[in-house]
């Protein structure tokens, strides 16, 4: 891979690119970074967690001047989520440069856009229904733009954007850098591509499979409240030398590891706040067995190469492909055997399918370890140890002590008592961990008619009241409808209509279709490590 020092970057890049933990590119950014800085037209063809976001956000924040003080580059995401995660890290990789980036979706108040907007934003990141609404409110004009994003461009026709789209794109001057990336390549893709692209490069990266022979995967389907006990039984079971257990947030790191202690495990947590000295510390003492539990964060585990890594568990469902990889990849490491272990609530069951689709590796269910089998793991360690000893030559000082006991105590009694001791007992320390949200695999909605009527899938139109109705599967509960949540409850189903744009329906969810909407975590993997 090439290190992002090789690529000829304004400095400030490259320090916000070091700061936020990476030194060499992904084969998506390697293709696509020179090409961009070029300024040639491109179609990127990869997965969502490729890197795919700093594949054209790194020449985008390159090329823009600090001075500028008008919108010169748009990016259109079919979903405010991935809207709010792109605007995220577009903002770490300008930061050190100054560049003011600017996220615009809707279910956000337009009033607080509209004040935002008078800042001045060098790159706005929206969606493309509240993106017209800006444009004929002559909120944000599109004059100046002289490079243009389509991400995740096969998701927002999907969801029936073509029209917005090109609307918007005929608004945007000719003469532009423009780059388009996509998972798939369908037709109406194409037809885009050939209308709006001049003389694009095409780059694509196939994803590779999982071929780590020497690394057995296994997931434990377990609820979200069970996980500690399950994470603690596991360790038992499998008493691992040196184990990376992930955690998705920084919260859920310092909980994990403080509750690991608590129960007697010698574990430390890693993350991106902590300071370089911490970092060296904790690292330290897991590299030298100190700790023989790292609790970390993906990327405060970037690039980690600790030799002797038996286990990784995923205490946490990542949220891409990419990260599983990468996760699993802290072990079996030199030809050595490692074993990786993903917890997965039953409602995360859709999103490990994906992961396993994507990556071509089927992931085996295991059952959750019994209270049995973690006493008897913990046993035959401690056996292990005293057996090793026995085999050692310094034994001679202990032989009159031993000697003794035997004198007054029943042999297997004695050995039983040392076996306990030296198994050490289990705190019983009452544990509640912060639950995390679950993560769900993008699913499709079938297409559902303006006029209500029922079609494929059992969707049914519901509330036609003001702010619109949303669609439900037949029997299921109605979803609310209110201008802040685009017309869905947290942790509900997804989907519905939400209060009203001007343009007569909500941001995302335009003809009824279904959009991917679930509602964005403040504390993302991305803004958070």
């Amino acid at each position: 891979m090439k290190l992002f020092s090789e690529f000829g970057l304004d400095s400030k890049v490259v320090r916000a690119i070091t700061e936020m933990g990476f030194e060499e590119s992904t084969p998506i950014q390697e293709k696509t970074i020179p090409l961009a800085l070029e300024g040639k037209d491109l179609i990127g063809q990869a997965q969502t967690g490729t890197g795919k976001t700093a594949a054209f956000g790194i020449p985008l924040i390159n090329r823009i001047e600090v001075t500028e003080e008008r919108i010169v580059a748009l990016i259109m995401c079919p979903t405010r989520e991935l809207a709010i995660q792109v605007a995220e890290e577009i903002g770490k990789l300008g930061r050190f440069k100054g560049i003011r980036s600017l996220p615009i979706y809707g279910g956000q108040d337009i009033v607080k856009q509209i004040r935002a907007l008078k800042k001045k934003p060098q790159i706005i990141i929206g969606t493309p229904g509240r993106l017209l609404d800006h444009i004929n409110r002559k909120t944000i004009k599109l004059d100046h733009v002289n490079t243009v994003v389509l991400d995740e461009a096969d998701e927002m026709l999907d969801m029936g954007f073509m029209d917005d789209i090109q609307s918007i794109l005929q608004l945007v001057p000719s003469e532009r850098h423009t780059m388009l990336f996509s998972a798939t390549m369908p037709e109406n893709i194409k037809r885009l591509a050939k209308q709006f692209l001049n003389e694009p490069e095409h780059v694509s990266v196939i994803p590779k499979q999982v071929s780590a022979p020497l690394i057995a995967q296994s997931y434990i389907e377990v609820h979200e409240k069970q996980k500690f006990e399950a994470l603690s039984r596991l360790l038992d079971m499998e008493s691992p030398e040196l184990a990376i257990v992930f955690g998705r947030t920084k919260r859920r790191v310092d909980e994990l590891s403080e509750a690991l202690q608590k129960r007697g495990y010698s574990a430390e947590g890693l993350h991106g706040d902590l300071s370089q000295n911490q970092r060296d510390n904790v690292m330290r003492k897991f590299r030298d067995g100190s700790i023989d539990v790292l609790v970390a964060t993906d990327v405060a585990a970037r690039g980690l190469d600790v030799s002797g890594v038996t286990h990784v568990i995923n205490f946490d469902l990542p949220q891409d492909p990419e990260s599983y990889v990468h996760r699993i990849g802290r072990t079996g490491r030199a030809g050595r055997e490692g074993a990786a272990w993903t917890f997965v609530t039953p409602r995360e069951i859709d999103h490990l399918h994906f992961i396993e689709r994507v990556t071509r590796h089927r992931i085996p269910r295991k059952p959750l370890p019994s209270m049995a089998e973690a006493i008897e793991g913990k046993q035959r360690v401690t056996a292990e140890r005293v057996l090793e000893i026995v085999n050692d030559e310094g034994l001679v000082e202990f032989k009159g002590i031993a000697i003794q006991l035997l004198e007054q105590y029943d042999s297997v009694q004695l050995l039983a008592a040392a076996l306990k001791l030296l198994t050490g007992d289990k705190k019983e320390v009452e544990i509640e961990l912060t639950p995390e949200d679950p993560l769900r695999a993008k699913k499709r909605r079938p297409d559902v008619r303006s006029s209500g009527r029922k079609m494929p899938g059992s969707y049914v139109r519901d509330g036609q009241g003001q702010g619109g109705g949303g669609y439900r599967r037949s029997g299921d509960r109605p979803y609310s409808s209110g201008s802040g949540d685009r017309g869905r409850r947290d942790g509900g189903s997804r989907g519905g209509y939400g209060g009203r744009d001007d343009r007569g329906y909500r941001d995302g969810d335009r003809g009824g279709r279904k959009t991917d909407d679930r509602k964005p975590k403040s504390n993302s993997e991305f803004v958070n490590i």
